[in-house]
């Protein structure tokens, strides 16, 4: 029975956490640091009120930031939005709308839609955020700044925070472009792979079996088929256990390819039988190669991969393609003689006779 039946993958789910976290880190210095220089240059333009918020925006970022190095993430994100959502208000009612302090709160769209929260709270997280920016602009219209700073002033001001935004959607951008590339690479690599052994699985085994049978009927060249089956594997898991068989079959399909060329192609064919596929490589070669994984095998220190001085050998059936052989019947010829090994007493290679041309 196949022990493969993990569809979510603990260390890429770990690895996204981790990058989150960076992230956020990154963005709490940042945006203290913009808090610190604004502090400096209202002080300057004469609006100590605004430069004082500053303070306390920076007090904010500072507690989170010591929030994520406490693993506290909600806690953090709350205090972040916070900060922005007050700020960005204050700013605008200080000095006018023209300041763009408003710039800040667009950035909370992409992050809502890329959050693992449900659909219907980012919808209405939005719909709230869309609410406020548009309060915040009629406000505007209505009332005139608190302490106005000169027009020259202001437009620096404007193009500061212009640019501070830019520089993070920027940054941000990176971030998700970067996440969604990971998340692809992760889904090529589950659709191929099997999470226990890193070998190719059985559906992308077979897909590159078929590739090298097309390539041996254009060029002629030899193919040679391995079916490999770990002799009394059942009684393996009942006397030491499915996470005993894990580990050997985990170090099996380690060792496997440690035996054969670079342009072998090793996959987990079942529960613990594995298939292999020798391109340009004669039957004589492939018993060959067959005889130093199964003394590999035999002559490989279990004890120190499982804690227990347990003994484990393999069998193995090999083929060779001809020209009235398809996938299946090639498969089939070497799992014939793979049986053939078993009731010869196990760890044995034995192969199948090609058929007649």
């Amino acid at each position: 029975m196949d022990n493969n039946n993990s569809t979510v993958n603990p260390a890429s789910r770990r690895e996204r956490g981790l990058k989150f976290w960076q992230v956020s880190r990154r963005v709490c210095l940042l945006a203290a640091t913009v808090d610190i220089s604004f502090f400096f240059l209202f002080h300057f333009l004469g609006s100590p009120i605004l430069a004082w918020i500053n303070v306390a925006s920076v007090a904010m970022y500072a507690a989170a930031f010591y929030a994520l190095e406490r693993r506290q993430n909600r806690l953090a994100i709350g205090l972040i939005w916070l900060e922005v959502i007050v700020h960005s208000a204050l700013g605008t009612i200080m000095i006018g709308w023209d300041s763009g302090f408003h710039y800040y709160l667009l950035m909370f769209i992409p992050a809502l839609c890329v959050s693992s929260v449900r659909v219907s709270t980012i919808f209405f997280l939005i719909v709230g955020l869309w609410s406020y920016y548009v309060g915040l602009d009629i406000l505007m219209w209505f009332i005139e700044p608190v302490q106005p700073i000169s027009s020259g002033a202001l437009l620096g001001v404007h193009l500061f925070n212009l640019s501070i935004v830019f520089a993070m959607f920027a940054y941000l951008s990176f971030f998700y472009m970067n996440m969604v590339v990971s998340a692809q690479r992760e889904l090529r690599k589950l659709a191929t792979v099997d999470s226990l052994t890193g070998l190719f699985n059985r559906h992308h085994g077979s897909d590159l079996a078929e590739k090298e049978i097309a390539r041996f009927r254009r060029s002629k060249h030899p193919v040679a088929f391995m079916l490999l089956d770990v002799d009394h594997f059942k009684l393996i898991n009942d006397h030491y256990g499915h996470e005993m068989g894990d580990k050997i079959l985990a170090e099996i399909g380690w060792l496997i390819p440690t035996q054969l060329r670079t342009q072998d192609i090793v996959a987990r064919w079942g529960g613990e039988e594995f298939l292999v596929i020798l391109p340009d490589t004669g039957i004589e070669s492939a018993l060959a190669s067959a005889e130093r994984i199964r003394n590999a095998l035999r002559s490989h220190d279990w004890a120190a991969t499982t804690g227990e001085p347990i003994e484990v050998t393999i069998s193995i059936g090999v083929s060779e393609m001809c020209e009235n052989d398809d996938r299946g019947s090639v498969i089939s010829r070497a799992d014939r003689a793979l049986y053939r090994g078993k009731a010869g007493g196990r760890d044995r290679v034995e192969q199948e006779e090609a058929l007649e041309q």
